[in-house]
C-alpha cells in the first residue's frame, strides 16, 4: 500500500512509501482492541483504596446499652457500622487490577489500531522535521494546515523529539510519542494519527518481531 509523503505545509513532497500490508493492511480484531485497551486502563488504577471497617477502628468496645428494655434494638459496640463514625461494612480494600496479556495478542491490536487508522482515512505520512526551539505556536501552525486544532491528534516520531515534544506540552488534544512507546489505547483515542517517515522503519520492526 503506497501513501504519499506530506510536508509540514500540508503539500506533497512527491515521494511515497510503502506502508506493510502485515501491519496496516489487515482486517482489524476488535476483541484484541478491547483486551489490549482494558489491559492499559487496569494499569492505570493505583488500587490504593481502603476504608475502615468495625475492627479498625478507635473506639471502646464496651457494651454501650443493655441488651433489653430500652425499646431499641440491641447494639454491642459503638464502633457498629450502624452507628455514626463507626466501621464500614465491606469497605473497599487496596487491590491490583492489573493482568497480563500475551505478548502476540499485544502485537495484533496495535496492528489492529494502525489498521483501522488507514481504513477510515485517518492516517498521515510526514517528512522528517525538527523546530528550532520548542514553541507551542510552532506546532498549531502545523495543526492548523491539517485543520487539526479542535480534534485530537498524535505526532508519531522514529525517537524522541524533544523540540516537538515540549512544543506539544501546552496542548491538551495533541500527544507526541516515539514509535517504541506506541500502544494501543493511544491508537484507539486519537482522531488523526501523523507518521513521521522516520517512524514507519521501527514500528515495522517492533510489529514483527
Amino acid at each position: 500500500m503506497k501513501v504519499a509523503v506530506l510536508d509540514i505545509k500540508g503539500k506533497e513532497t512527491g515521494r511515497t512509501v510503502e506502508l506493510a500490508d502485515s501491519i496496516f493492511g489487515i482486517e482489524p480484531n476488535n476483541h484484541a482492541l478491547y483486551l489490549d485497551v482494558k489491559q492499559y486502563l487496569a494499569n492505570q488504577r493505583q488500587g490504593t483504596h481502603k476504608s475502615k471497617e468495625r475492627a479498625e477502628i478507635s473506639g471502646s468496645t464496651r457494651k454501650i446499652k443493655k441488651q433489653k428494655g430500652s425499646g431499641t434494638a440491641r447494639a454491642g459496640s459503638i464502633k457498629s457500622p450502624l452507628f455514626k463514625g463507626g466501621g464500614r461494612v465491606f469497605g473497599p480494600r487496596p487491590k491490583d487490577y492489573s493482568f497480563k496479556l500475551n505478548k502476540s495478542l499485544k502485537r495484533l491490536a496495535r496492528k489492529s489500531a494502525l489498521s483501522l487508522k488507514v481504513k477510515e482515512q485517518n492516517l498521515i505520512v510526514l517528512e522528517n522535521f525538527n523546530f528550532e526551539t520548542p514553541k507551542t505556536k510552532n506546532l498549531i501552525e502545523v495543526l492548523k494546515t491539517f485543520s487539526l486544532t479542535d480534534k485530537k491528534s498524535m505526532f508519531v516520531f522514529g525517537e524522541s523529539n524533544n523540540n516537538v515534544y515540549l512544543a506539544s506540552r501546552n496542548l491538551t488534544r495533541t500527544n507526541v510519542v516515539s514509535a517504541s512507546s506506541l500502544n494501543t489505547y493511544n491508537l484507539v483515542n486519537t482522531n488523526k494519527l501523523i507518521l513521521i517517515e522516520s517512524a514507519l522503519e521501527e514500528i515495522e520492526i517492533n510489529l514483527n518481531k
